[in-house]
Order: C-alpha cells, then sequence, then structure tokens
C-alpha cells in the first residue's frame, strides 16, 4: 500500500476547547503536528495500513500527521513509548491484532485496555491456511486428518513465538484437536520462504505477506480463516464453513495513551471514518488484503475485550509466555 479534505467546522474546535480543560490549556485540537507511532518497522502491515491514513488525516485535519516508525519486541517498545506521551491527542498509535498477543505473551508495563485509549478500528483481513506444494493435503479435512493420524509430525511456521501467527495457528490446533509443531521465524518473509522450499509444511498468515506465491502457486491455498477476503482474492473455503468452530481474523487499529480527552477521541474517530470509508481508500486497502472497517470507539473496545479474552485463553492452552 503507497504511502483529504478540511471540512470541520471552526465551532467543532471551540466546542471541544470548552469541554475539556486539557484541550483548553492549548487551544484548539490540532494546532501543531500530530505524531502516529508505528511499532513495527517500515513496509509492514502496519505500515503499510498507516501511511495513507496519516496522508488522508493531514488534509482533513490541516495539519502534519508524520509516522514514526518505533520497531523492538515485538511491538513492546513503541507501545511502551506511547504510554509514555502527554495524552493530548499529539502522540497516537497504529497497531493490529499483534498487539493484544504481546499484550499476553510479554512481560510489558502496560495493558492494552488499562493504558491506552481505543480510539478507532481501521481495517481487516482474514488469515490464509497454506501449505507447501508437495504436502499431500489438498484441503483443510485432509490437513485435520494427516494431523490426526501422525501427531506432532507437521511443522508449521510463524513469524516468531508470540506473534500473532503463533496464535492463531494454536488455535487452529485446538479447535481442530491436533497436534503440531511450531517452528518460529525472524519475521513473515523467512518462514514464507521456507514454506515455499518445504523445510516447513504449513502457515497460517496474511494475505499480503504471501501473496505472490499464492498468485505464483508456489504454496497451496487451502481456506481463509473468516469470511471478508477481498475483491479478487483466489476462491478458497471458510474453515469455519468445513465444520471446524474457529473463526478468526487480523485488525488494525489506531490508539492514544490513556486518558485522551474524550473531545479528541469523538473528532479523530469522525475523521478517520470519513477516510476509511472514501472510494479510494476502499480501494487502496483492497489491493493490500485488508477491508477498511469504520465504527465507535465503543465498537472497538468491545472488539479488543472479546480478542484478549480468546487471545488468553488459547496462550493458557498452549503454554505460550516469554520469559
Amino acid at each position: 500500500m503507497r504511502d483529504f479534505r478540511i471540512g470541520r467546522r471552526a465551532t467543532v474546535g471551540l466546542g471541544m476547547a470548552l469541554a475539556s480543560p486539557a484541550v483548553h490549556a492549548q487551544g484548539a485540537w490540532p494546532n501543531r503536528p500530530v505524531r502516529i507511532v508505528v511499532p513495527f518497522p517500515p513496509g509492514g502491515s502496519n505500515d503499510v495500513v498507516a501511511r495513507p491514513i496519516a496522508e488522508r488525516l493531514q488534509h482533513r485535519l490541516g495539519q502534519p500527521v508524520v509516522i514514526e516508525n518505533r520497531a523492538g519486541a515485538g511491538g513492546a517498545i513503541g507501545a511502551t513509548a506511547v504510554t509514555q506521551s502527554p495524552a493530548d491527542g499529539y502522540t497516537l498509535m497504529v497497531s493490529s491484532s499483534s498487539f493484544a498477543t504481546t499484550s499476553i505473551a510479554q512481560r510489558v508495563p502496560w495493558t492494552v485496555l488499562d493504558n491506552f485509549t481505543p480510539i478507532a478500528l481501521l481495517a481487516r483481513s482474514p488469515f490464509i491456511v497454506i501449505v507447501n506444494n508437495d504436502f499431500p493435503a489438498r484441503s483443510v479435512q485432509d490437513l485435520v486428518r494427516i494431523a490426526k493420524e501422525r501427531p506432532g509430525t507437521i511443522d508449521y511456521a510463524t513469524s516468531g513465538p508470540g506473534g500473532i501467527n503463533h496464535f492463531v495457528t494454536e488455535y487452529f490446533c485446538q479447535a481442530a484437536g491436533v497436534r503440531m509443531n511450531h517452528v518460529p521465524y525472524r519475521g513473515t518473509g523467512p518462514a514464507v520462504t521456507d514454506l515455499v522450499a518445504g523445510h516447513v509444511q504449513l502457515m497460517i498468515t496474511t494475505m499480503p505477506s504471501a501473496a505472490g506465491v499464492v498468485r505464483d502457486n508456489r504454496v497451496r491455498l487451502l481456506a481463509y480463516t473468516a469470511p471478508g477476503a477481498p475483491e479478487g482474492a483466489p476462491p478458497a473455503p471458510i474453515v469455519k464453513d468445513l465444520g471446524i468452530n474457529y473463526e478468526t481474523d487480523i485488525w488494525w487499529g489506531m490508539f492514544g495513551p490513556k486518558d485522551v480527552p474524550a473531545p479528541i477521541v469523538d473528532k479523530l474517530n469522525t475523521e478517520v471514518n470519513a477516510a476509511l470509508r472514501d472510494p479510494d481508500m476502499v480501494r487502496l486497502f483492497q489491493g493490500e488484503g485488508a477491508r477498511p472497517s469504520p465504527g465507535t470507539p465503543a465498537d472497538f473496545i468491545a472488539l479488543l475485550r472479546s480478542e484478549i479474552a480468546r487471545w488468553r485463553e488459547v496462550a493458557r492452552v498452549a503454554d505460550i509466555h516469554l520469559d
């Protein structure tokens, strides 16, 4: 995804200033550049979602909106920096489902719901279940059958221990009643490369991270993990429709530090949702395998509560933790 209009009336800014002491103290928000921290390296899915959002917010807010990549520790370094920033609306963060799993698998000095302000859900996308071309499974049913006949003999790749790929694959194993071996890599790229080479048999990952090898038939696409595959995506069934009680997707969202004033949250949510509904943004996200998902902060908080509860249980059963 590569790296829209100022339309809010001045009375909105005045209303915000009167509504909150924090806003009143520094004038109508925003009156200076806004920073969006992406706690992962440039070029990853979080970066890919954040940059067009930043570009459109810059036009809508009338202030520069800059991206700052602060990678490390599975996103924990950048997220920790955000918790230490003033809750004034000038430091934000775009992160994904891995933000929730990091908070469960790692010892971090924060929790998602206690130390951050959820502002807006940005996009969602199903994961894909892919296997090496020489692996005999031609369907998810074949995969489950083989895994049950030969427990512990299928190796699955992830982008690293405790990451979202790790969680969603262990979740699949628990739902299907099978046991497979976890082979962690330092990033998605090396994992996909070894899947193509046959060093591992299976991977559950995002479509953008493996679109090339799927398109070129260098791996076999067995299924999507949820509805919502983008237009033009290769056809494949949804796992839940095959009789396995398993459904999950990856989400991307915008956060601020704890206690961002409600008027700023509401304005940001409104402007983000307007950008997400723009037809150009819809086409842009679909080209990257994601679908814009506008909604309210309350909707986003409800999703986070559900996700955190699910991943905490998956981690307990699979004993996922990083000491």
